[in-house]
């Protein structure tokens, strides 16, 4: 069964975007996944085609207003049914590769893109809208959050981006950012490769590996060195059996 995106947007015309280059876009000619997108406007019920208001209580700006948003979501359920629905606003969990990996492995996602100050409380509520946040900054929409979330997601679509090792040695797949990389020529501006890249011992090259991507984890991400550190001390993480709760 194909994996199927639905983007509930005000600005359809921004997707596939970025997505239909390269790999992904390769995927989505050949079947690999699919997008369609929901103009929230088409919703709206009134000939000025609103679909925001003041918010209750004062305040700046605008609020989306549940029942359009609702229409909306109802008509993206209907065209790809049991499907998850995200709300992408800086307040969610933030997307990690945990959250790709299991959107990935589902039928597809319903994505809600929001604008002005965000969205009546009420429909997140009444639809169970998972929120998710792609970092701790602000954008002027939902749609590049979006766009961010689906690159993620059909990368680890079957036969997208081919050979499957990348994937599973790449930053964040195990825990750990990933190790650094080197190409021809082994000698450029006087800068040389690590020689054990050159020594053909395969098992001193994965040893290299480790080494710098635990090094490059502790450095830049203390955060996620903390998780690594805590999940190999658990009890059975070292020996295949379950940690204990």
């Amino acid at each position: 069964m194909t994996w199927r995106a639905s983007v509930v947007t005000l600005f359809p015309e921004m997707f596939p975007g970025p997505l239909g280059q390269s790999l992904a876009g390769k995927g989505l000619r050949d079947g690999r996944w699919a997008i369609d997108t929901l103009d929230i406007r088409g919703f709206a019920t009134d000939r000025h085609r609103t679909v925001d208001d003041t918010p209750f209580g004062g305040g700046a700006g605008m609020v989306m207003r549940p029942d359009v948003v609702d229409a909306a979501l109802a008509a993206a359920d209907a065209a790809g049914p049991d499907r998850p629905a995200v709300y992408l606003t800086p307040r969610g969990r933030p997307l990690d590769q945990a959250l790709v990996r299991d959107l990935a492995a589902g039928p597809g996602v319903v994505l809600l893109c929001g604008r002005y100050e965000g969205v009546d409380q009420r429909v997140i509520e009444a639809r169970g809208l998972m929120e998710v946040s792609i970092g701790d900054y602000v954008l002027s929409g939902g749609e590049p959050a979006a766009l961010v979330l689906l690159d993620a997601c059909i990368r680890l679509l079957p036969g997208v981006m081919g050979a499957a090792e990348s994937a599973a040695e790449e930053s964040h797949a195990n825990g750990l950012l990933e190790y650094p990389h080197y190409t021809r020529p082994a000698d450029w501006q006087g800068r040389a490769v690590p020689p054990v890249l050159l020594s053909g011992h395969h098992a001193e090259v994965a040893k290299w590996r480790q080494t710098e991507a635990e090094r490059a984890t502790r450095e830049r991400r203390p955060d996620l060195w903390a998780k690594h550190v805590t999940h190999d001390a658990a009890p059975g993480a070292m020996d295949g059996r379950p940690a204990a709760d």
